[in-house]
């Protein structure tokens, strides 16, 4: 399978993601970008939360054990049914509060309109195509209350010389053989967010392993 730089179609990703399974959890580069948005997304004040490409479950686990109130509700979808029964599994202990399903891949769910308070994609906008980004997130704002937040974790640029000099490296070999990579690449999520829908609260770059991450908050207006 190649890449390209448009990223993964649905069907690329489910069929990547079916066959890499608990694996995904061995990217350590990911960790301190994930972390960086438990801390400045104030999950503790949650109370429905949406998490797209939920992958294992092992974030939302660790929001259950560390952040969300005994009160809080969670769902998470993802396109792999390996990952989905991984996930199924680890957060299996939480009961009713999560839920976890499989998506068809299009970037709409049945899930009413306002209803979550986050909306939660780490490593998932910079696997998709151009186009599906923006219907991601689109759907996102239709999802999320006012003033819920959109939060966000993705392979990006960096910033001077040496994490560009890794994040192109990292490009060219996504589009040669995107499994060494885990299919993503780099990119500035936050100019996919239109000022007449949103206000980025939060814009970081963490760095772990020399690969630079962009940690996003943003309010749904």
């Amino acid at each position: 399978m190649s890449g390209t730089d448009d990223g993964l179609t649905p069907e690329q990703a489910r069929r990547f993601y079916d066959r890499y399974g608990e694996r995904q959890d061995a990217h350590r580069h990911e960790d301190a970008a994930r972390s960086e948005l438990q801390r400045i997304a104030a999950f503790e004040s949650a109370c429905n939360v949406f998490e797209l490409g939920c992958g294992t479950g092992s974030f939302a686990r660790k929001l259950f054990a560390d952040s969300f109130r005994t009160t809080t509700r969670y769902l998470g979808v993802d396109v792999s049914e390996t990952m989905v029964a991984f996930a199924r599994r680890n957060l299996s202990e939480f009961g009713g509060r999560a839920s976890v399903l499989r998506s068809s891949g299009e970037m709409r769910f049945d899930e009413p309109t306002g209803f979550y308070d986050r909306f939660v994609a780490t490593y998932v906008f910079d696997l998709l195509p151009e186009d599906e980004i923006r219907r991601g997130l689109a759907e996102a704002h239709r999802l999320l209350a006012t003033h819920g937040l959109l939060c966000l974790v993705c392979l990006t640029p960096g910033v001077g010389v040496v994490q560009r000099t890794i994040t192109g490296l990292w490009s060219r070999v996504q589009r040669l053989a995107p499994v060494a990579v885990g299919g993503c690449r780099p990119l500035d999520i936050v100019r996919y967010l239109p000022d007449s829908l949103w206000d980025v609260d939060e814009n970081r770059i963490v760095s772990s392993l020399g690969v630079p991450s962009q940690v996003v908050v943003a309010r749904a207006r």
